[in-house]
């Protein structure tokens, strides 16, 4: 018998809902992925199927012996207790028995679900950590969190009802059409004439629901984005008086998540109502040409009608419980096919095959005719050249939105130029492999990032294996150990995501300490050789900081993003001093809006929609009286 109605393969119209370009729209291509994760797990489905298959056989033997007990107690003062007794026992044994399997299958099902949506769980946050940054960049956060939490839980309902009550069903409808054929050919007949109606009825209704549920899912999705940006930003939601103006949003929001919910609610309820009116027209003609049939004589005695209208029950009840079921397949088939959406975006291009990790890394860093765009039809940067030379300061400045940023996302590969090439130390870096090119570099950016964890935790995250004297020499580098110790656990003090109650400095000044602290064996190898080679005046560079432990194991390469932008005037002049010292013999490059923090800089930068427009130290830009100059003038002179 062919259930694939309650995944029906429809077709949409233009401009539906699901009207996408994606394979996973496919209702019934969205299935046979879900079928290929609950293979992975086909002996506890095997056994699911046969502890069913126990329940269904034991549950339909019953009604048999019900029947014959039913036959030995007719007639006025002939109950034939040596006939029913032992009846009863087997009904008894039965009865348990189907119990301790339906227990059991429950069990297997149980398993079963929570362990392909774990897998789908873990796959798409593998898969969310290889994804290039514009995709990430141009989706909302909490649409992608909804995908991964609350889409894998509207699956797991899903499949837990399907397991439990289709394959139940299922068997239930042919085990019990064949004891009825067994029992008396023509009744069978009348029933299964019926059954394409009860069919019909399901199929017509679930194919109309699908684009409903994934409306609703994509409805519930927008909400979710929509709250989590606004309770992460509510300072700034506060500070605007833009409470009432985000509120009416989230009411619109919410609104069309009602009336999405309620279309596919009502639709897809009105399965169970049709079927069973078709289930009564069936127990309807079973008790008519049952009954008939006994009192013509034609074999049909009042025990095997009894087991027949049980039967008609029992026939009809796996197409009551089914279409509840449709309500939960289509929901559960919408949401998987959007958790797919996310599994199969386009992961970031694979390292090179032929790529070799970087050794010992001098600083050398070229640009040759980089062009770059987030969006193809505005370019940002143009033709852009540049030649670092090992151990140089490059400050890069210039007005909001010039491409400072993106020439630092450019140099770690978040993001490919598209066209033009960039290389350290000579080497082609489409020719390194990601993560010996990413340890190569210190980063600290204006916006800082801290898991929830202990402080230790969050110092030591790109060098985990880091001893307590490592983390504390980092800490006291960057300035960050005396407001460590005041915390009540010190080291050990557990903060919340994203820093909890520490300041925006203090929070700076932690992600400094990580840089301090280094990336640990891998950024070792990166400058291992480099350190052979240059002998002992790399020891200074290998320590980081004059006075501080030999343990810290700074990058040969640093980036400093508005690093000090959140840090009292005070602290800052002790992190430059600290900066001074890290960066003597390590090419870094400095993108900064206060020009104060470049004065000392080997070469300035300065830019000005997507291209440099000067170069030069700080006291020739000055005497070249251009773009620089006023800058200078705009942040001094008018401030004083």
């Amino acid at each position: 018998m062919n259930f694939s109605f309650l995944i029906p393969n429809s077709s949409f119209k233009k401009g539906d809902t699901m009207n996408k370009n994606t394979s996973s729209n496919n209702q019934s291509a969205t299935l046979k992925k879900v079928l290929r994760r609950i293979g992975r797990y086909r002996w506890l489905v095997l056994l699911s199927l046969g502890l069913s298959a126990v329940s269904v056989v034991l549950t339909l033997v019953v009604p048999i012996l019900v029947g014959r007990a039913i036959d030995g107690i007719v007639g006025a003062g002939a109950v034939r207790f040596d006939v029913i007794w032992p009846l009863l026992w087997r009904i008894g044994v039965c009865v348990a028995v189907t119990a301790l399997a339906t227990w059991a299958m429950n069990v297997v099902n149980n398993r079963v679900t929570f362990d392909v949506v774990r897998d789908l769980r873990e796959e798409a946050l593998d898969h969310i950590n290889h994804l290039p940054l514009a995709t990430l960049d141009a989706r909302p956060i909490g649409e992608t969190v909804s995908r991964v939490i609350a889409d894998a839980d509207q699956l797991a309902d899903g499949l837990l009802m399907g397991f439990t009550q289709l394959f139940s069903g299922v068997l239930t409808m042919l085990m019990t059409l064949a004891f009825m054929f067994t029992q008396n050919v023509p009744i069978a007949l009348v029933v299964v004439g019926v059954t394409p109606l009860s069919l019909f009825v399901a199929r017509f209704i679930a194919r109309r629901t699908y684009a409903m549920f994934r409306a609703q899912s994509e409805a519930r999705g927008e909400q979710t984005a929509f709250i989590d940006e606004r309770i992460g930003n509510l300072k700034v939601v506060q500070a605007y008086g833009r409470e009432t103006a985000e509120t009416a949003t989230f009411d619109g929001i919410n609104e069309r998540l009602r009336d999405c919910s309620l279309k596919a609610t009502f639709y897809s309820s009105l399965t169970n109502p049709c079927t069973r009116f078709v289930n009564s027209v069936v127990y309807a003609l079973v008790a008519l040409t049952g009954a008939l049939a006994a009192l013509s004589g034609a074999g049909m005695t009042v025990g095997t009608l009894t087991a027949f209208l049980s039967y008609a029950n029992q026939y009809t009840k796996p197409f009551n419980e089914i279409s509840g079921v449709v309500t939960e397949l289509q929901n559960a088939v919408a949401c998987a096919a959007r958790l797919f959406e996310l599994i199969e975006s386009p992961a970031q291009a694979p390292d090179d095959p032929n790529a070799a990790p970087l050794a010992g890394v001098k600083g050398a860093v070229d640009w040759q005719d980089v062009n770059f765009s987030y969006v193809p039809e505005r370019p940002l940067i143009r033709d852009f050249s540049l030649s670092v030379k090992p151990g140089q300061r490059v400050a890069i400045v210039g007005p909001t939105g010039c491409g400072k940023t993106t020439l630092i996302n450019l140099l770690m590969r978040f993001y490919e130029p598209r066209a033009g090439a960039i290389a350290v130390d000579g080497r082609d870096i489409k020719k390194v492999p990601r993560g010996s090119l990413r340890a190569a570099y210190g980063m600290v950016l204006q916006e800082t990032w801290l898991k929830a964890g202990t402080i230790r935790e969050n110092i030591a995250m790109g060098n985990p294996g880091a001893s307590m004297a490592q983390v504390e020499a980092a800490a006291r580098a960057a300035h960050a150990h005396s407001f460590i110790t005041r915390l009540p656990e010190g080291y050990d003090t557990v903060i919340g995501e994203d820093g909890g109650l520490l300041s925006q400095g203090q929070k700076q000044l932690l992600c400094i300490s990580r840089v301090m602290l280094g990336r640990g064996e891998e950024a070792r190898r990166v400058k291992e050789t480099g350190n052979r080679e240059q002998g002992t005046g790399n020891r200074e560079q290998g320590t980081g900081i004059a006075g501080e432990s030999d343990s810290l194991s700074l990058p040969p390469m640093l980036i400093l993003d508005e690093a000090t932008s959140s840090i009292d005037t005070r602290t800052e002049l002790k992190i430059q001093s600290a900066f001074a010292r890290m960066m003597k013999g390590r090419t870094s490059f400095i993108v900064a809006h206060r020009l104060s923090t470049v004065r000392e800089a080997d070469v300035i930068l300065v830019m000005r929609d997507g291209r440099i427009v000067e170069q030069g130290d700080h006291a020739a830009l000055l005497e070249k009286n251009g773009f620089y100059a006023e800058l200078y003038r705009s942040q001094f002179e008018g401030a004083g």
